[in-house]
């Protein structure tokens, strides 16, 4: 059976890496099932090691994380929303809410009173992602969000659109946003903890630190930078040799016969596919901001996708199955029950996949 394995102790490494960096408290982002680690298992991990603030985007996921953390431990939903049955599962779970126009305001409000209760929000301040959020030209509209009886403002963010590639940009996003908090601050508004960067911020750009960091990516090793990072990668699918087969010259490989033996050849099966997120793109995280060219040909070319057995790569042959692959193994040792191993990033495998702590 395939299944996503993550070395704990190097996730480990990671936060009390990006915890020093920081400096400042850490938000765990773990939307996207916990960025493929599995939300269950990877927000407990955080949890663990310290983390107390958690966000997501689906408020679907606000219930599953209610049952893992504490009741000292916040959930900021990173979606601003006018939609009622949205807004409610956030008050109802004491979430922080997103606040980032006056509609979603005034829902939140309606619906915090409809349910008798105070909701915690952040505002939200749109500095050039075009998403989410009040634009500095809209500061009017903002602080009158604050007057709302059912809502209690506890922070403020913006999110850094370019800080992968561009430092100054970044930079002049943060200006923008402080100056914008600044004046919601002159107006006699308490504007709680501010934070901006992210995970490209942080490894990325100095100096763009607040009051805390959002961090989802970095934690998994897996996060675009300019140099090397002393991150752990982590995340491998892995599963079992099923089957081999020595097949002659001239013989036709997977679906399609578009792959025909040049040689006798000794094949592995291995029950990982497409199902599992195998092979669906070629394209990786990338660790050096540099070796952007160099991946972009690599997939142009539609460079040989591998897989380790052993230590040692062994090429796929054949087109990729659903659930199923075929390895050149010939003139190894490989037999059937050693372990597959493939780099894949974790949001490209699939949900259902079990994910295994080691």
């Amino acid at each position: 059976m395939s299944r996503y394995v993550i070395d704990k102790s190097k996730l480990v490494e990671n936060i009390e890496f990006l915890k020093n960096k920081a400096g400042v408290p850490l938000i765990a982002v773990v939307k996207g099932n916990g960025y493929g680690f599995g939300i269950n298992e990877f927000t407990s991990v955080l949890k663990e090691n310290g983390i107390k603030t958690f966000a997501v985007t689906e408020v679907d996921d606000v219930p599953i994380l209610r049952e893992i953390l504490d009741d000292d431990n916040d959930i900021l939903v990173m979606r601003s929303s006018c939609i009622e049955a949205e807004a409610k599962i956030i008050a109802e779970n004491a979430c922080i809410a997103t606040i980032g126009s006056l509609e979603s305001a005034e829902v939140m409000n309606k619906v915090s009173g409809d349910l008798n209760v105070k909701t915690k929000c952040h505002l939200k301040i749109d500095t050039g992602m075009g998403r989410y959020g009040f634009m500095p030209s809209q500061i009017n509209d903002a602080l009158k969000c604050y007057d709302f009886e059912n809502l209690n403002f506890t922070g403020a963010y913006t999110h850094f659109s370019s800080a992968f590639h561009d430092s100054e940009l970044t930079k002049a996003q943060l200006t923008l946003f402080k100056d914008t908090m600044s004046q919601i601050e002159k107006a006699g508004k308490n504007i709680g903890t501010l934070h901006a960067s992210n995970s490209p911020a942080l490894l990325n750009v100095d100096g763009v630190c607040l009051d805390a960091v959002r961090i989802g990516s970095a934690f998994t090793g897996r996060v675009i930078t300019r140099g090397k990072n002393p991150l752990n990668r982590l995340g491998s699918l892995e599963a079992e040799v099923i089957e081999t087969k020595t097949v002659p010259k001239g013989y036709s490989i997977g679906y399609n016969g578009q792959y025909t033996t040049k040689r006798e050849t000794k094949i592995a099966i291995v029950p990982i596919g497409h199902y599992d997120g195998f092979g669906l793109t070629k394209e990786k995280e990338i660790a050096d901001f540099h070796s952007v060219l160099s991946q972009l040909k690599k997939y142009l070319q539609k460079n040989q996708m591998y897989v380790k057995i052993n230590g040692r790569m062994y090429s796929v042959i054949g087109e990729i199955g659903l659930s199923h692959t075929a390895l050149d193994i010939t003139g190894s040792d490989v037999k059937i029950g050693d372990t597959a191993s493939v780099d894949i990033s974790p949001l490209m495998v699939n949900p259902r996949i079990p994910r295994i702590y080691k």
